[in-house]
């Protein structure tokens, strides 16, 4: 590593775009390196801080600033950190860039019918009955990165591309 940190990478998309398997996967590798490494998935995250989520802007706020600022907390003790985490504005993901120095951002990008069709959490269907409207990419926005370090396909392998990441990983001296 480049310091006495950790380095963090938040692995965003819509809901059900790939990234949890990408994270599965990635664990998995930088594990066999070593390296000590804690997910930040937003399901597991929302049933602490906000456990009975109304998914409003004002909560989205709130919750994505605190996972950034316990996400910047691990870094500095030397863990790495994965967001495992749609975080669907860009300045959610921006503040934890703005707080952790080593940190890396990875769009997985899927097209909506193809997450639509997978649904493993049934976000998408709850939509399509009216449960919810607050889907990001379907009924709320979802703003890509400008410029992150790593583009996946969502529909491609999973392994390959935590591959990808590791790699990225190399040349940004992070590990």
């Amino acid at each position: 590593m480049s310091s006495r940190n950790g380095f963090a990478i938040w692995i965003t998309g819509v809901p059900a775009s790939g990234k949890s398997t990408i994270t599965r996967e990635l664990v998995k590798k930088l594990e066999a390196r070593g390296l000590r490494t804690l997910v930040l998935e937003s399901d597991v995250m929302r049933a602490i801080l906000t456990p009975n989520a109304s998914y409003s802007d004002e909560e989205r706020n709130a919750f994505y600033r605190s996972m950034a600022m316990i996400g910047e907390v691990i870094v500095r003790s030397g863990t790495n950190v994965i967001f495992d985490a749609t975080g669907n504005k860009r300045a959610y993901r921006d503040y934890a860039r703005s707080l952790i120095p080593n940190f890396m951002e990875v769009y997985v990008l899927c097209p909506i019918d193809i997450c639509m069709n997978r649904d493993p959490k049934g976000i998408y269907g709850r939509a399509s009955a009216g449960k919810t409207t607050t889907v990001p990419g379907l009924q709320v926005a979802y703003e890509p990165p400008r410029n992150p370090e790593v583009i996946l396909d969502g529909q491609s392998n999973a392994e390959a591309g935590s591959e990808i990441i590791v790699d990225h990983l190399k040349q940004l001296l992070y590990i």
